[in-house]
C-alpha cells in the first residue's frame, strides 16, 4: 500500500538524522554536579548529542553553528510530579505543557491521570504535532475501599473507578500478574501504589511489576503500609516528604481517607530514629523521594515540616528529585518546577549545582529514562535549556531561559506564546 494519508503535521518534530547543528561558547551545566565547564561546545546530530567539548576541539564543518555568546546550558529540566488529565481538559492540558517547555521543562512523570488522554497526548508529544515535553506515565492501583474517592470518577468517566486498565483495585483475589499486564498495556512506565494496601500486597505487587519490567512509583505512606514498609517493598520512587511523619503516627495507620493528624512541631528539632533508619534505608537502596515540597503554603506547618524533612533527607544522602504535584494552571505564567527547585535550595540547603541535578539527573532516574536524558553527553537526546544568566549564581536566573532544544527541536523560550 503506497498511498497512506500523511497524518496531522508534526511541526514539533525531531530534525532529520542527518541534520547537525553546534551549539558553540557556552557555559556548560552537564547535570552531573561536576562544575561549570566555560567555551564548551555542544554537538548535536539529529535528536541526539554527537560530541561535548572545549569550543577548539569540535569541529563546525557542514554544520549549522549557534553562537552562544557565553550564555549557560543546563540539560533540560524534569518535573516528576505532575497531573494533566484530572479531568480531562484538552486543550488546557496542551497549553500547560507548552508552557512548561518553553520554560525548559523536556520531560515531565505524570503520575496517573486518565490515561486514555494522557496516552494521546505523549504520542503527539513524541512526534511533533504539539509542543510539550515528553511524558511518562503511571498507571495508578490501590485497595478498593479507594474508589469512593471523586477523583476517580473523573479519570474513569464512561466507565467504572477501580475497573480500568489505568485505575485497578487490588484486593486479596486480584490475579496481580493480570494486574500488571492491564498496566502496561497502557503503555504506562510504571505503576503508581496509591492507598489502602497493606505491605505485604505492596512488596508482592512491586515484585510483579518489576518481573514484568514496569517501575514502581509510590506514595510514602500507603495506608496501611507504613513509610518503612513502602520502602522495604522495594519501590523505585516515593511521593511526597511530609508522608514520611508517618513512620511515627500518633495512631495506627487504616486508611487513606482516615488519616492520623501529624503533630508537625514534634520533628521540628531533630528526627525520631525510625525516620532516621528509614532516611538510611532510602539512600541504601536508591529510593529516589519525589518531595513535593514547595506544594504546601512555607508558612503553614506542613510547610515548615516539608523544608525539615527534605533537608535532612538530603543530608542523610537520599536522591530528591523535583515533583511538583502540580494541575493545569491557565493563570500561571512559570513551570512550577522551578518553584520546587527553589524550595531546594532556599529552604532546605542545596546548593544551586545540587538543585539542578535534582532537576536533571535525579529526575531521569525516577523517570526511569537516565539512559536517553538527564545530563549532556554523548549519545543522549539533544535536551537543553540555554540561559541568559548563571543559575549558579542565582538559582532565580532559571527564570532568564531564552532557548529550549527538546529532542533536536530548537524553540525559543517566550512564555508569552502560548498559541
Amino acid at each position: 500500500m503506497t498511498d497512506i494519508p500523511p497524518g496531522a503535521p508534526t511541526p514539533h518534530a525531531p530534525p532529520a538524522p542527518a541534520e547537525t547543528v553546534v551549539y558553540r561558547g557556552g557555559v556548560l551545566v552537564d547535570g552531573t554536579g561536576r562544575p561549570a565547564r566555560p567555551g564548551t561546545s555542544v554537538v548535536v546530530t539529529g535528536e541526539r548529542i554527537a560530541e561535548v567539548g572545549p569550543d577548539g576541539s569540535v569541529s563546525a564543518a557542514g554544520a549549522r553553528v549557534v553562537d552562544l555568546d557565553g550564555r549557560f546550558v543546563l540539560p533540560g529540566l524534569i518535573d516528576t510530579h505532575q497531573h494533566v488529565a484530572t479531568p480531562p481538559d484538552r486543550a488546557l492540558a496542551e497549553a500547560t505543557l507548552r508552557r512548561d517547555l518553553r520554560c525548559g521543562v523536556t520531560a515531565v512523570r505524570i503520575m496517573a491521570d486518565d490515561l486514555r488522554q494522557v496516552a494521546d497526548l505523549a504520542r503527539a508529544a513524541r512526534v511533533g504535532e504539539i509542543a510539550a515535553p515528553d511524558l511518562r506515565y503511571a498507571a495508578l492501583t490501590a485497595g478498593p475501599s479507594f474508589f469512593d474517592d471523586p477523583r476517580t470518577a473523573q479519570v474513569s468517566q464512561g466507565e467504572t473507578p477501580g475497573a480500568v486498565p489505568w485505575m485497578q483495585a487490588i484486593g486479596a483475589g486480584t490475579d496481580l500478574r493480570l494486574a500488571v499486564a492491564l498496566a502496561r498495556g497502557t503503555h504506562a512506565t510504571a505503576i503508581k501504589i496509591y492507598a489502602d494496601l497493606p505491605g505485604e500486597t505492596v512488596a508482592a505487587l512491586t515484585a510483579e511489576a518489576h518481573r514484568q519490567g514496569l517501575r514502581v512509583w509510590a506514595h510514602a505512606a500507603v495506608f496501611p503500609a507504613a513509610p518503612a514498609e513502602v520502602v522495604r517493598a522495594g519501590v523505585d520512587s516515593v511521593s511526597h516528604v511530609t508522608m514520611l511523619a508517618y513512620e511515627e503516627p500518633s495512631r495506627p495507620l487504616t486508611t487513606y481517607a482516615d488519616k492520623p493528624d501529624i503533630d508537625h512541631a514534634r520533628f521540628l528539632d531533630g528526627l525520631p530514629p525510625a525516620i532516621e533508619a528509614l532516611l538510611a534505608d532510602m539512600r541504601a537502596r536508591g529510593t529516589v523521594l519525589d518531595a513535593t515540597g514547595s506544594m504546601w503554603d512555607p508558612a503553614s506547618p506542613a510547610g515548615e515540616l516539608a523544608a525539615v524533612l527534605t533537608a535532612q533527607a538530603h543530608r542523610a544522602g537520599v536522591e530528591i528529585s523535583t515533583g511538583t504535584d502540580s494541575d493545569p494552571d491557565p493563570e500561571r505564567t512559570h513551570a512550577p518546577v522551578l518553584d520546587e527547585i527553589a524550595f531546594l535550595v532556599e529552604r532546605c540547603g542545596f546548593t544551586p549545582l545540587e538543585a539542578i541535578r535534582s532537576a536533571t539527573l535525579v529526575g531521569a532516574r525516577a523517570v526511569g529514562a537516565e539512559r536517553d536524558m538527564g545530563t549532556v553527553e554523548p549519545g543522549k537526546l539533544a535536551n537543553l535549556l540555554v540561559l541568559a544568566d548563571d543559575p549558579l549564581r542565582d538559582i532565580h536566573n532559571l527564570w532568564t531561559a531564552n532557548l529550549v532544544v527538546k529532542r533536536g527541536h530548537a524553540l525559543p523560550a517566550d512564555r508569552k506564546d502560548l498559541g
